[in-house]
């Protein structure tokens, strides 16, 4: 998402002014709207980053930030004071930058709720409208508190799926950067020690030095290949609504990488909507936050169709049980929850529970991986060198 400037008025004619997140200009002014305020100008921001660029803010930082801010304003320590001591404490030039100024709008008069707005770059919708919700209804201390659990347990689940995800991609990128090296490099050498033997090469000889031939005169078209098709990827799933849609539908059938996605989904979906309806917000808004920070456009849309399914009188669950996504244990516990008013008890235990079983998927799937790359690279690399010491014992057993 960019990042727009706004200019609006609220309806007492006050204007105000603040950055926001958003897809397009449209958007952010639903968003403004629907904070009551109307838009007069909205311009997407273009920034000039620095020659090395400026340490992005990780989500770690987010949670450090939150943790340490629940835990002041719980001690009664007034926001100013809060701010200032995080903007001293931080190590992060832009997080220092951000809370300096978020300080200096809190002694201006600005609420915290407006003064974390005009910062998106830290702070998310999500983040803003729980605030807001804390605010409103004057249990900012008890919202904080969640909001940092909820900050905790969504990084904790982003690092695992992150994890699962990266472990076999840089086994396989080692892999194969050792197999070009052997075939650029290294087979060479042996190819011309085997010219001065006079004999037939055997089939795995030839067959490895005709390879690695190739590779010598068009190592360039593999890397050109390789780093096209990525950038090609990124590139449409960025900027393609419908290949980011179809990319996200086939990552949730992928072998056992689709399972981990789909559990951490519906863990994210219930950890984020209890936490919502823990600060008191009203659940279509809700449902909108949840579907924004889905991180998956198939399960957005399911999320989307729950929030329509509510608005027209029908439940929550109707459109839930019609996917894919979201298994019917959870379904029947989400509307229990709903029947009987406890439904962010459930979305709690929901999410516990699938939090739990993306860490067990992730252990098992780490512990499966680890003797299947050790093999795949013991036959890739031991071929290689087998292939290259068998005229080496040939010649051996003739002299023998």
């Amino acid at each position: 998402m960019e990042v727009y400037h706004w200019e609006a008025k609220t309806k007492a004619g006050e204007k105000k002014t603040g950055d926001m997140e958003g897809e397009n200009t449209g958007e952010v002014s639903s968003a403004l709207r629907k904070r009551g305020l109307t838009a007069i100008k909205v311009k997407k921001l273009v920034t000039k980053k620095p020659l090395f660029g400026s340490p992005k803010i990780t989500d770690l930082e987010v949670v450090v930030f939150t943790r340490q801010l629940a835990t002041m304003v719980g001690a009664g320590l007034p926001l100013v004071t809060c701010f200032e001591l995080s903007s001293n404490g931080a190590e992060n030039p832009q997080v220092r930058e951000i809370t300096a100024r978020v300080k200096k709008d809190i002694e201006s008069g600005v609420s915290l709720t407006e003064a974390l707005i005009k910062e998106p770059k830290m702070f998310d919708e999500l983040f803003v409208n729980l605030v807001s919700a804390g605010e409103q209804s004057g249990i900012l201390e008890a919202v904080l508190e969640r909001l940092s659990v909820y900050k905790e347990k969504a990084a904790a689940l982003k690092a695992k799926v992150k994890s699962a995800m990266t472990y076999p991609i840089a086994v396989i990128s080692i892999a194969f950067i050792i197999t070009g090296v052997l075939m650029i490099f290294v087979v060479p050498t042996f190819a011309e020690l085997f010219k001065s033997f006079g004999a037939e090469l055997p089939a795995p000889t030839r067959i490895v030095i005709a390879i690695s031939e190739w590779a010598q005169a068009n190592w360039w078209i593999v890397v050109f290949l390789i780093g096209g098709s990525l950038k090609g990827f990124f590139y449409a799933y960025k900027n393609n609504k419908k290949f980011q849609y179809q990319a996200d539908k086939l990552s949730l059938k992928l072998p056992v990488f689709g399972m981990i996605l789909r559990k951490s989904a519906i863990a994210r979906f219930a950890r984020t909507f209890g936490t919502m309806i823990a600060a008191g917000t009203p659940i279509l808004e809700s449902l909108d936050n949840v579907a924004k920070t889905a991180g998956n456009m198939v399960v957005e849309e399911v999320i989307s169709n729950s929030k329509k399914s509510i608005s027209e009188g029908r439940t929550l669950t109707e459109p839930l049980s019609e996917s894919d996504i979201f298994p019917g244990m959870v379904v029947q516990m989400i509307n229990i929850g709903e029947s009987t008013g406890n439904l962010e008890v459930m979305l709690s235990k929901i999410a516990d529970f699938y939090e739990a079983e993306v860490d067990r998927a992730v252990d098992n799937l780490t512990a499966l991986l680890e003797p299947m790359i050790l093999v795949i690279l013991g036959v890739l690399i031991g071929g290689l060198v087998v292939a290259m010491y068998m005229p080496i014992f040939q010649m051996g057993g003739v002299v023998g």
